[in-house]
């Protein structure tokens, strides 16, 4: 496959080249990488019409659905710089990525999943100032926005799209840092091809045919799942709602290549009762990110399909830094995380920055052309993010064994993850501390048979409230996977000499189950 400029070009490649192969599934529809095309030249003229410019972000409110598709591929193809909102996410959510990012448009769907976005989308418009239009997916006003690029003729979308570079940046994904609030990582376009030329190499697929339920902010949807497919000319089935079973029907029935997710979700699915009645013949890889596979899931798994990868990698890397290659070895898939990429160059180091001996734990540094080209309008942070020499500094511990192949220990910052997903708990602390009745939080991780880690809240009180109250307060201003699987109320949190918060005694009290300290 020719590497090609921009993410978007890969349609019109296909296009070209197969214009009746099916693109995307939704339900019963079914959209050809001719009409892909179609849709993404009408909505990159309509954009370019409403004074979207190279540079400009353009936010987007909806499921894994085709529309979220075609609003990435029209906007990062004239330059814009793309940015995906969860629906799960509160409104502070909503806003603070909406805001930050000084959204000049907003693309939503109003209805999602049976739930009215109207209050969320007039919240947005009110808070922010650089927000100048909301155009809405499922709303007759669309088709009149739409209709508006039919001022833009051919050589002016094409001449847009030639002012795009390689490197110019074309995603931007919010993720948490450790003060808690959210920065938004950039990402270009050659970051994101090279990886899913990469992908294809190492995990090849013939044909290309995956489920995507990953929402649209997350590396997963857009850069694990959906460009590999892309740049394959493969076919991407949408689905807007997870449901452990109805994924399992899709696979069967779409003949699905590549069972891909999370060690959660793979868990729940083999728990299913009638887990057996579905084919899965159609699978050629089973393949996992974002957390460890506890060794007996991995082989169930083995025991459906004999070619099995995993991965490990980052928002800031592109995705993944480490791969494994397709194989059968429980060894290799349980105790690591395979071999740093080509392209890149990975490094562990001691915490004066000196390289690590084989078979000594040190902190994860990559340096590749895939790396970020940094946090959204946030110099120092990007600044911290990097050594003197280009190295991304991870935060993750890990070692290299005497086969080059990597294991990861843990991480040196206090990030988790939870079904997949990334937790911060300072982030969390933040929102339990808003509340008036709250003096103080502290959060810990703590291992969970399903979701890999989960969250413990200690709450120092300053007058009368009961846990109930507080997670009330969580769940209405952050997504429920944040959400402290225990909320703990104690007179005090413990302190470490200097002052600082012990979490160590904090992580011993939730492992305990400790629910109560005066």
């Amino acid at each position: 496959m020719t590497t090609l400029t921009r993410i978007s070009d890969y349609v019109s490649w296909h296009a070209a080249r197969d214009p009746h192969a099916v693109a995307l599934v939704h339900g019963e529809h079914r959209i050809s990488y001719r009409s892909l095309e179609q849709r993404v030249d009408r909505l990159a003229a309509a954009l370019l019409a409403a004074g979207v410019r190279k540079g400009d972000r353009v936010a987007t409110l909806s499921t894994p659905h085709p529309d979220f598709v075609v609003s990435l591929l029209a906007a990062t193809s004239i330059g814009a710089i793309w940015l995906g909102l969860n629906p799960r996410y509160r409104l502070p959510e909503l806003q603070h990525c909406v805001v930050d990012a000084a959204a000049k448009l907003l693309l939503a769907r109003r209805d999602l999943l049976g739930r009215c976005y109207d209050t969320e989308i007039d919240a947005l418009r009110a808070s922010s100032e650089s927000l100048e239009q909301v155009v809405l997916f499922d709303d007759p006003s669309e088709r009149a926005f739409l209709d508006r690029g039919n001022c833009i003729d051919a050589r002016q979308l094409e001449q847009a799209r030639a002012d795009v570079d390689s490197r110019d940046p074309c995603l931007l994904v919010y993720t948490s840092g450790s003060t808690g609030t959210p920065k938004g990582a950039l990402l270009h376009h050659s970051g994101i091809v090279d990886f899913a030329m990469l992908c294809n190499s190492l995990w090849p697929l013939s044909p290309h045919r995956v489920i995507n339920y990953f929402p649209i902010n997350h590396i997963g949807s857009v850069v694990d799942c959906m460009m590999p497919c892309l740049v394959a000319g493969g076919t991407q089935v949408m689905l807007e709602q997870f449901d452990p079973a109805v994924c399992l029907e899709l696979i069967e029935r779409e003949r699905v290549t590549l069972w891909g997710s999370v060690p959660s979700v793979f868990q729940m699915q083999l728990e299913l009762p009638n887990f057996a009645q579905f084919d899965l013949s159609s699978v050629q890889l089973i393949a996992w990110g974002g957390a460890a596979m506890p060794r007996e899931t991995i082989e169930r798994l083995r025991a459906l399909c004999s070619k099995l990868a995993t991965n490990y990698g980052m928002t800031e890397t592109s995705s993944a830094i480490t791969m494994v290659e397709p194989t059968d070895d429980l060894d290799v898939l349980a105790n690591t995380v395979g071999h740093p990429r080509p392209g890149s160059e990975v490094r562990l180091v001691d915490d004066q920055g000196r390289p690590i001996p084989i078979g000594h734990p040190g902190e994860i540094q990559v340096r590749s052309r895939c790396n970020f080209l940094g946090y959204w309008q946030r110099p120092d942070a990007t600044a911290a993010a990097f050594t003197s020499d280009g190295f991304f500094r991870t935060g993750d511990l890990g070692e290299q064994r005497s086969d080059g192949r990597i294991r990861l220990i843990g991480r040196l910052k206090e990030m988790y993850k939870s079904g997949g997903y990334n937790v911060y708990p300072r982030e969390v602390e933040t929102v339990i501390e808003a509340h008036p009745s709250v003096a103080s939080a502290a959060v810990v991780s703590i291992p969970d048979p399903l979701w890999q880690e989960v969250g413990v809240a200690y709450v120092v009180a300053r007058e009368s409230i009961t846990t109930q109250q507080i997670e009330q307060y969580c769940r209405d201003r952050l997504a429920n996977y944040k959400l402290p699987k225990r909320i703990v109320l104690v007179a005090e949190l413990p302190l470490l000499p200097i002052g600082k918060v012990d979490k160590r005694t904090l992580r011993d009290w939730a492992e305990r189950g400790v629910t109560h300290k005066d």
